[in-house]
């Protein structure tokens, strides 16, 4: 099989990421795939997004490829999702004076995550925090918003992405 990186991009479309000849199976946000996305509405994105870089954690990832990148999670790390805060859809220290989703957690689902620039520049309040890319649950539940795939599938995604490679969600 021959891969020319240069255009290698993801795709997802209905709870599959497509990208070169691979089709992996992922989860989505509860109410699906919107336009008008808002905070806390268990919906995913439609858009076009490039990926920014990789959280992961260390103890459970050994030898992590990737061109993004890469920046171990330790325990204090977090992510704002409290649109009062003037952090908010961005990475934080805990403990935080606002509202914070944890991103070392006991359960696998964030060993790795990878950022999308979804409402990054500019940041718009209420409109979205958090979107990821990261490991999905065995049974692919949906999630609050972000995109889960198996370990193994985002592995193997991560090697073959570079720093101008995008998502695209319809």
């Amino acid at each position: 099989m021959i891969f020319f990186l240069s255009t290698m991009n993801l795709y997802l479309k209905k709870k599959f990421i497509h990208f070169g000849e691979y089709k992996v199976k992922c989860a989505i946000g509860k109410r699906g795939i919107v336009v008008r996305k808002k905070e806390g509405d268990k919906s995913t994105p439609k858009g076009k997004f490039k990926l920014k870089y990789i959280f992961f954690r260390k103890d459970r990832i050994k030898n992590l490829k990737s061109k993004l990148k890469c920046i171990p999670i330790r325990k204090n790390y977090g992510w704002c999702d409290d649109a009062r805060s003037k952090h908010y859809n961005m990475f934080v220290k805990l403990p935080f004076h606002y509202n914070a989703e944890r991103l070392y957690l006991s359960s696998n689902i964030y060993d790795i995550i990878v950022v999308i620039d979804y409402n990054l520049k500019p940041i718009k309040k209420n409109k979205g925090s958090a979107i990821f890319i990261h490991v999905a649950k065995k049974s692919y539940s949906p999630t609050l918003g972000c995109i889960a795939v198996a370990k193994s599938d985002l592995l193997k995604i991560l090697t073959l992405i570079k720093k101008n490679t995008f998502i695209k969600i319809s």
